[in-house]
């Protein structure tokens, strides 16, 4: 049991899924973040995948991450990961120089994975997405999470939790659990991610796994195509027509507090356009509701 007189309040700022190349507005919408944690000067902010590609025109949008008075992580996106680039390149674009890794801050413990790694035998489960984790960094999450007395929280693109889409996920679950057994104490106390494009908070074992909505929009698909703001835009922008943007950014702030408090603030906004309920597009999904919100909350750790 971690002693708590080395932990102090920590505040971080945390969105997902933003789009860039898809989102003829994604650079506002970062900006509004950015501009809005600057103002209350968070501890530090990440982004938890499909951000932008590693592309020359994308510069000016990374350009705006950067505007951030502080440290900055990112976490690999399934887009960025099995889109015309390599891993690689996007490390490099982004200045990164690994994809997993984890740093302290406050007397917390923070582990960022790339959950986009491709099984080998059985074959994954979406070839078109592989979502893994990989021999090589199950063993380094194994060795860092047991080298750590603080307490730790995961952040990953696709979800670990029971309805994920990460191949092999009742192992992760299971090496969470066996490394609070081993601590003696909950030191796992949740694991974060994007992907989904839904608001939506479950709690396994003691562990929260929060998935964090799209700052941008909803996937519809096909059948639901709408053309939502004009022709310039939609011939610019061809896939906007497939989603349900938001009006406003999402995002959200989460304190953590010394005496066992985790205090979420999301944001609300609304669809532009018809919203996916009114095309007749399934609303209620056992992964979350499609809904423009991040839910605030206030939970135990």
């Amino acid at each position: 049991m971690p002693d708590k007189k080395t932990q102090q309040t920590l505040t971080f700022g945390i969105c997902a899924d933003v789009h860039k190349d898809i989102m003829h507005d994604a650079d506002g919408l970062l900006k509004a973040f950015i501009d809005e944690m600057n103002s209350q000067k968070v501890d530090f902010i990440i982004h938890l995948g499909d951000f932008c590609f590693p592309a020359a025109h994308n510069r000016c949008f990374l350009s705006i991450w950067e505007n951030f008075d502080g440290p900055r992580y990112h976490v690999m996106g399934n887009h960025e990961a099995q889109g015309h680039h390599t891993r690689q390149e996007v490390r490099e674009f982004w200045g990164i120089p690994k994809s997993y890794y984890s740093f302290d801050m406050n007397g917390y413990h923070f582990v960022v994975l790339d959950t986009n790694d491709a099984r080998k035998d059985p074959p994954p489960s979406n070839p078109d997405f592989p979502s893994y984790i990989g021999p090589e960094q199950f063993d380094w999450l194994r060795n860092d999470l047991l080298s750590t007395d603080s307490p730790s929280f995961l952040f990953s693109h696709q979800t670990l939790e029971d309805y994920g889409d990460v191949d092999g996920r009742d192992e992760v679950q299971a090496l969470l659990n066996e490394i609070n057994e081993k601590a003696g104490w909950q030191k796992i106390k949740a694991a974060f991610c994007g992907d989904l494009h839904v608001d939506y908070h479950q709690q396994i074992n003691g562990i929260h796994y929060i998935i964090i909505n799209s700052m941008a929009n909803y996937w519809m698909g096909d059948d639901y195509k709408h053309i939502r703001y004009n022709d310039l835009i939609d011939n610019q922008h061809p896939w906007i027509k497939y989603t349900a943007p938001y009006k406003d950014p999402l995002y959200a702030t989460v304190t953590l507090e010394p005496d066992g408090k985790m205090i979420i603030k999301g944001v609300e906004s609304e669809f532009v356009g018809p919203s996916p309920q009114e095309l007749g597009f399934p609303v209620e999904t056992k992964k979350g509701n499609i809904v423009p919100v991040i839910t605030s909350r206030e939970l135990k750790i």
